[in-house]
């Protein structure tokens, strides 16, 4: 029972209009450092701006439309998420258009506008497969901070794995569903992002070598992944799970920065606590217990 509150703590904690704030807030006083000095007034309007578009107005319809269906604020059935995720599409996308024809400034407006696609995609994959939308969202915000901040941004990754076990246990997902929609939201927030900086020339602050973002994004997903696979092919052994570890552990060592052999070992930790703390009711547990 203790196991169940603590998990959907974590849930509401991290329900997408609600991680948007803090992690926004973050990337809104990264942009508003000039020259060394912070400027308050781009700040607050930056801040103002993200919080109306990623929060505000997508929790007001998520709540209007979970009453309206009489329905958990996680809108658990699959065919009710289209309506709540459309808005979002518009209502990022109107963010994004507000950024561009104030010329607020370019990583909000293409970050806004990554949000607007990536739940675009979102919406075309829950026709068929109710991908997490909460790891989609916790994803998306911690890449900007992994291409803003690099080692900084990615520490917020050790959050992936606690939040699959928290949808896991609620049965608001499978483990496959929680696992892609990080995944998604990793790759696609980086990918586009340099995309659009590249095709449109556009000018921003220092960023993240894109091959590094990969690198921060493989370490962060790696152990969730591994553990996710063995967990569905039905292979309990702490073994194999423990020797993949070790080949990750000298790849990351060898081939990439410290700082993502760090994250790789920080993230790896935290899966496997939460993985102990779960117990039997967790499949990742299993894996690691045999």
């Amino acid at each position: 029972m203790e196991k169940l509150k603590i998990a959907k703590t974590i849930s509401t904690l991290t329900n997408p209009p609600i991680i948007c704030i803090p992690l926004f807030l973050i990337i809104c006083m990264v942009l508003s450092f000039e020259n060394g000095n912070f400027n308050l007034g781009k700040f607050i309007v930056l801040e103002i701006i993200s919080l109306v578009f990623t929060s505000v107005l997508p929790m007001a319809i998520i709540v209007f439309w979970a009453k309206k269906l009489n329905t958990d604020r996680d809108i658990s059935n699959r065919e009710d998420r289209y309506t709540p995720l459309i808005v979002g599409i518009v209502s990022y996308f109107i963010g994004f258009l507000i950024s561009l024809i104030l010329n607020l400034d370019n990583f909000l407006t293409v970050l806004l506008l990554c949000y607007s696609i990536n739940t675009g995609v979102v919406l075309l994959i829950t026709i068929k497969w109710k991908i997490s939308v909460h790891t989609t969202a916790l994803s998306g915000p911690v890449a900007a901070l992994i291409l803003l901040l690099g080692p900084f941004g990615a520490i917020f990754g050790v959050i992936y794995p606690i939040l699959i076990w928290s949808r896991v246990t609620l049965n608001k997902h499978t483990l496959a569903q929680a696992i892609c929609g990080g995944v998604q939201g990793f790759f696609l927030t980086v990918l586009e992002a340099y995309l659009f900086f590249i095709v449109f020339n556009l000018q921003t602050v220092p960023l993240t070598p894109l091959a590094d973002c990969i690198w921060f994004i493989l370490a962060i997903i790696a152990t969730p992944v591994i553990l996710g696979i063995l967990s569905y092919a039905n292979i309990f052994s702490n073994k194999l799970f423990y020797l993949l570890e070790v080949i990750f552990l000298v790849i990351f060592y060898l081939l990439s920065p410290v700082d993502v052999f760090a994250i790789f070992v920080i993230v790896s930790i935290a899966s496997i606590l939460i993985s102990y703390y779960a117990g039997d009711d967790f499949i990742w547990y299993r894996v690691l217990k045999s």
